[in-house]
């Protein structure tokens, strides 16, 4: 457990997006930012989302309120250093943006975050990007209105303060934290949703599943050493609020989850898993995550011949939500001392109708597996590539997101990073 601290927090901050949910939300967006005097936009989406025609007809409608609209398609899936950078450079070189709009899933989502903090401020991403892997520098001007608008629904990255991507010359996945970047609008609109595979689907839905769960169980408010004002970042530990989101998003994903993996058409179920991004990311926005998130990060960016079905391309790729969703089970085993009551009430709003084992700190990674059976995750970080002699590199990749790690409820050492991902080789 971590030691008592000398002069305990007794304060907590929450911060969210403006939200616009329901089917239809994404064609008001025009209204939204014509209320801001917003006149020029960059609408920002990878080539898949294209393909739909949702970017373009977001960008048309807006026409009506006098707003010149362009769309910028060359986001990669599981952004790099190098594909963000032709996107900051893309923008810098046809601007002046008097405000942004991100459609599709985390990928764009971040990827605008990136683009309005580079041609908002000075310098380059490694200026910005967290230490140790970057300088961790804060912005100096404010950035310009971003509107995020999900098609998948997992990253909940339309209400978080956080963009995320892999530096290719370091084969490690990272990021950017700063409150500023957390968007000005959130507009999820299920029906944008409808599209999504179902391999994206399960992949997503484990990210949403995991925001709500490491959050609930994150290192309470309080846990930690009372902060300047200036000190304070958005992941404050676990709190009320976020408490009261993460557990609303774990009752909405044990009713729809599988149904929204099995019948993608059914309107019903995308609605509530839309909904539970959306919980789950407010929660975890505030609260953070730890373990699992950050054993994501070198599975991710070091994958080396696994290409997850259902995703375009034949490159090397294990999406995010699958990533996080490989280690989960061993994580919470782990992390059950430290809060076993947060732990079996969890897992209670997860499966209610799921036997509750003999022993307690079994019961979330029951009801975590009989998910991930159900709708078809990779059996552990085995069945994606990785051997035991990965396990190193594997370890040495998470310690370096100590901004995660440090949100975990009990101290995390590299030999209990050993032990989980050696244990989440095969998971049944």
């Amino acid at each position: 457990m971590h030691t008592q601290p000398t002069h305990a927090e007794t304060v907590f901050t929450y911060g969210s997006p403006a939200l616009k949910f329901g089917a239809g939300a994404a064609e008001e967006i025009g209204f939204d930012l014509s209320r801001l005097g917003v006149r020029r936009v960059l609408v920002i989406t990878d080539p898949q989302i294209a393909a739909t025609g949702h970017p373009q007809r977001i960008a048309d409608r807006m026409a009506a309120y006098g707003i010149e609209a362009h769309v910028f398609d060359g986001v990669h899936i599981e952004p790099t250093d190098t594909s963000m950078t032709k996107a900051i450079e893309y923008a810098q070189g046809s601007g002046p943006w008097d405000a942004f709009v991100a459609v599709g899933g985390g990928s764009s989502i971040d990827t605008a975050k990136a683009v309005n903090l580079l041609t908002t401020n000075p310098g380059e991403l490694m200026d910005y990007i967290n230490a140790p892997v970057g300088a961790a520098k804060p912005p100096s001007k404010p950035l310009k209105p971003l509107v995020a608008v999900p098609t998948t629904t997992g990253t909940g990255a339309e209400s978080t303060t956080i963009c995320v991507l892999d530096v290719l010359s370091l084969k490690v996945k990272t990021g950017i934290s700063h409150a500023w970047l957390r968007p000005t609008m959130a507009v999820v609109d299920p029906l944008l949703t409808v599209t999504q595979p179902p391999e994206v689907t399960a992949s997503a839905g484990m990210d949403i599943l995991c925001h709500a769960l490491e959050s609930y169980t994150a290192r309470h408010y309080t846990s930690y050493e009372r902060k300047t004002p200036e000190q304070r970042v958005p992941y404050c530990g676990s709190n009320p609020i976020s408490d009261m989101w993460s557990e609303q998003a774990l009752r909405l994903l044990s009713r729809s989850f599988r149904t929204a993996v099995r019948d993608p058409e059914n309107l019903q179920a995308r609605t509530e898993m839309a909904l539970a991004a959306t919980m789950a990311g407010l929660g975890f926005g505030n609260a953070g995550v730890h373990i699992p998130h950050a054993n994501a990060y070198p599975i991710a960016g070091r994958v080396r011949d696994y290409h997850a079905p259902g995703y375009p391309g034949d490159e090397p790729l294990v999406p995010h939500g699958m990533s996080v969703s490989l280690t989960a089970p061993e994580a919470f085993r782990f992390t059950f001392p430290a809060a076993p009551d947060r732990h079996v009430r969890a897992a209670e709003l997860l499966d209610p109708g799921l036997e509750r084992p003999d022993d307690p700190a079994e019961y979330l990674p029951a009801a975590l597996l009989r998910v991930m059976q159900d709708i078809g995750i990779p059996n552990g970080v085995g069945a994606v590539g990785f051997a035991a002699s990965d396990v190193p590199d594997l370890v040495d990749g998470a310690l370096k997101q100590q901004r995660l790690l440090s949100t975990a409820p009990r101290p995390v050492s590299g030999e209990d990073l050993e032990q989980i991902f050696t244990r989440s080789l095969s998971l049944w």
